[in-house]
């Protein structure tokens, strides 16, 4: 029925999806949860009042490498919803050089066109591949679609029957159509059309003043008047059918009716993450001692868009009345309450996330899906080596980044990054020059204190800071 049907997860069932990713942060993964499930509920309202509710925007205030990122990154996969993270440190204030606030709803209805532009493709593939397929025998025995001027022929198969050439040809390439749908032809090399470009890449003299839509606007159009002139490759049947395919399903897709559903699907279900909207509140820049880069005037250019705004697009216009916004920061220097009053009001759902312990970096090393552990894992075995950690080297480990955190600055989760490949690099170098491939690797609590001595001792410890 719409685009929030995806797996029609429950607010638990979310929770549970996120949990497999990231480690506690309960109170945060609770709200997005809701707001997510949210979404779908509006969208089944069957009163008027549907288009009257508007989306509960969240708040995310906590440190670096707690995982704010995260949670709307999964989110967004949860979903299965356009989706895009910006940092509000990139925008500036309308007539500066930088990027307006637009271009992130811009930026999210290219991620929507994209997504079901793909899906198209997916819903088209076969129909496109047996096009393919012809295209290529066309290549390898052309038909012969004008009446035959030659003599009828007799075949040793039939003895005295004549056949014409144009049914021998059939016959030729109904025998090649088998071998090419069984992959025997893959190596052999063939000459085919592809489609060329008008020039994509068309500069404009003195566009500075230009806003961004119309100029992509005028791109498109004077690319489209460029003649697209078909060129000539030769490569095998193998790369032909790659190359060719995409060709083929771009023709069986409505691409007027891609735009409309993307449009619907970015206004329905798009999710705007904006990192780093505390270095936009007034507050950061009171104890900086640099000039002030109009952060006000960033907010306030922000606000209509997250209040509900009409953007043009080079798809069209997009309403942002029921985009989700969710807006995370640090919040170290400024605090939640130097935002302008207006932008406050437009996130009700405010969510601390908590500093990460020592016994959450085991649990992060060890649980989630994309374990640091489990990704070195991979790693090595790629080398045909297997790696092991035991649980005493873990918690050696998650100790060592905790106390590094304590000690230089916090910087979340993101510093068992530093710890780990200062374990294992040496390791990483020597695969598979000395180290062989069979050969078996335990990482040992006595191995992570050899290792990572140096690391505790080195107070400076600027060579490691990420």
């Amino acid at each position: 029925m719409n685009t929030m049907d995806s797996k029609y997860l429950t607010p638990q069932q979310i929770v549970k999806e996120l949990d497999k990713y990231i480690v506690g942060q309960y109170d945060a993964k609770r709200n997005v949860a809701i707001a997510l499930r949210n979404r779908w509920r509006r969208m089944n309202v069957k009163s008027e009042i549907q288009n009257e509710i508007v989306p509960n925007n969240i708040l995310m205030i906590g440190a670096t490498g707690v995982g704010k990122t995260e949670i709307a990154r999964r989110l967004a996969k949860i979903a299965d919803a356009p989706f895009v993270k910006v940092e509000a440190s990139k925008f500036t204030e309308v007539g500066y050089v930088g990027r307006d606030v637009e271009s992130m709803v811009r930026d999210l209805v290219e991620q929507s066109v994209n997504m079901v532009k793909a899906r198209k493709k997916e819903e088209v593939k076969e129909k496109a591949a047996q096009a393919v397929e012809e295209i290529i025998l066309d290549a390898l025995i052309p038909p012969m679609r004008s009446k035959p001027t030659g003599f009828p022929v007799t075949t040793e198969e039939n003895g005295s029957e004549p056949v014409t050439d144009v049914e021998l040809n059939e016959r030729t390439r109904n025998l090649f159509r088998e071998k090419i749908k069984n992959g025997e032809l893959e190596d052999r090399k063939i000459e085919i059309n592809i489609k060329g470009s008008g020039n994509p890449g068309v500069g404009m003299i003195g566009a500075g003043m230009m806003d961004e839509v119309s100029m992509m606007n005028l791109q498109d159009m004077l690319s489209g008047m460029m003649p697209k002139k078909p060129k000539k490759r030769k490569v095998t049947v193998g790369e032909a059918r790659k190359i060719l395919l995409e060709e083929e399903a771009a023709k069986l897709i409505d691409m007027d009716e891609v735009k409309d559903e993307a449009i619907r699907r970015a206004e329905d279900a798009g999710i705007i993450f904006i990192d780093e909207i505390d270095k936009i509140a007034s507050g950061s820049s009171k104890k900086g001692g640099g000039p002030d880069v109009s952060r006000e005037g960033v907010q306030r250019d922000l606000l209509p868009i997250v209040e509900g705004s009409t953007v043009n697009t080079k798809y069209g216009v997009i309403k942002t009345d029921h985009v989700l916004f969710v807006a995370a920061g640090a919040f170290h220097i400024s605090k939640p309450s130097d935002l302008i009053p207006e932008l406050q009001g437009r996130f009700p759902i405010r969510v601390e996330l908590t500093n990460l312990t020592k016994d959450d970096f085991v649990r992060i090393l060890k649980e989630p899906k994309n374990a640091l552990s489990k990704q070195y894992q991979a790693l090595f075995e790629a080398e045909d080596v297997t790696i092991s950690f035991d649980d005493e080297a873990i918690d050696e480990i998650a100790k060592t980044a905790f106390e590094i955190n304590a000690e230089v600055e916090n910087i979340g989760a993101r510093r068992l990054h530093t710890v780990m490949s200062r374990l294992l690099n040496e390791f990483l170098f020597d695969v598979p020059d000395n180290i062989k491939s069979g050969t078996e690797i335990r990482v040992t609590q006595k191995l992570v204190q050899e290792k990572l001595s140096g690391l505790i001792k080195n107070r400076d410890l600027s060579e490691y800071i990420l």
